[in-house]
């Protein structure tokens, strides 16, 4: 009986691994030297360039979404149009150059205030409005919510669309590693209580897809399973277990930290400042 009823689960968890990968497998709609379009799945897009920053694009009955804005990619606003003629909202899960690169081609961008002090040396000569954590961006019959989670940066956002099972991340959870103990600093502490939130949303309003911030890398939605893999690795550094850690490149960026440290569990890694965990 033990026997059977674990064979059930398999066959279970085959089909459902089988649907989730029919649902968010991509279309590719677009592609010239800069970059791709691919079709997510209804009224949901990705365009990735080839420097591996990523965007994707909502659409609404009445307005659409832009999450990022990416680098590399000539008059942004044109290629947009290319997918939706809708009213625009253009937001940022962060204030990262590779992240917010682009948004001169706007005259207005959502952003958590937080992020105000994340240096990213762009020029941006329109109009920051700010969200925060609980606001509600409706589309019409598509209704977009955000949280904030602080670690990658103090304004780093989630973007949840109940209505596909989705979350947008940004960097705020990575692409499978993500940055930590950055300048400004965010405890790690503070990034495991985004986790542990993170995991909570996950579980009751069923969202089983993170699109991601580098989407070119992975190519595919993480899951709960990754979030998981990253809140333990989280909590372990967070409470000094790191002793496995290995050496990260210093890459020379103005934000990341002189002796940096990479730390892995399962499908998550953490690249984080060793000197200053909490």
């Amino acid at each position: 009986m033990k026997r059977k009823c674990s064979l059930n689960k398999i066959i279970v968890s085959f089909i459902y691994l089988m649907l989730v990968i029919q649902v968010t497998a991509a279309q590719e709609l677009f592609k010239n030297e800069e970059l791709t379009i691919s079709k997510l799945e209804d009224k949901t897009w990705v365009v990735e360039t080839n420097d591996l920053t990523t965007m994707y694009i909502l659409e609404g009955d009445n307005q659409a979404m832009l999450i990022d804005t990416g680098t590399k990619c000539k008059s942004l606003d044109k290629i947009v149009r290319e997918i939706t003629q809708k009213p625009l909202t253009v937001v940022l899960t962060h204030n990262h150059r590779d992240h917010a690169g682009n948004i001169h081609y706007f005259e207005q961008v959502y952003m958590h205030p937080s992020d105000t002090t994340v240096a990213v040396n762009i020029q941006f000569e329109g109009e920051y409005k700010w969200m925060a954590d609980g606001d509600v961006f409706d589309l019409g019959g598509r209704k977009i919510e955000v949280y904030l989670m602080p670690g990658h940066t103090p304004g780093s956002v989630v973007f949840v669309d109940k209505s596909i099972n989705a979350a947008f991340t940004g960097d705020a959870f990575g692409s499978g590693q993500v940055w930590l103990q950055l300048r400004p600093h965010v405890p790690m502490s503070e990034y495991y209580a985004s986790c542990v939130r993170m995991e909570k949303i996950m579980n009751e309003h069923n969202i089983s897809k993170l699109y991601v911030g580098h989407y070119p890398h992975v190519k595919r939605p993480m899951d709960l399973s990754y979030l998981i893999d990253m809140k333990t690795l989280a909590k372990e550094i967070s409470e000094g277990n790191f002793s496995e850690a290995k050496d990260y490149p210093n890459m020379g960026l103005d934000i990341s930290c002189e002796n940096p440290k990479i730390a892995a569990n399962g499908q998550s890694m953490i690249v984080f400042d060793p000197e200053n965990i909490n």
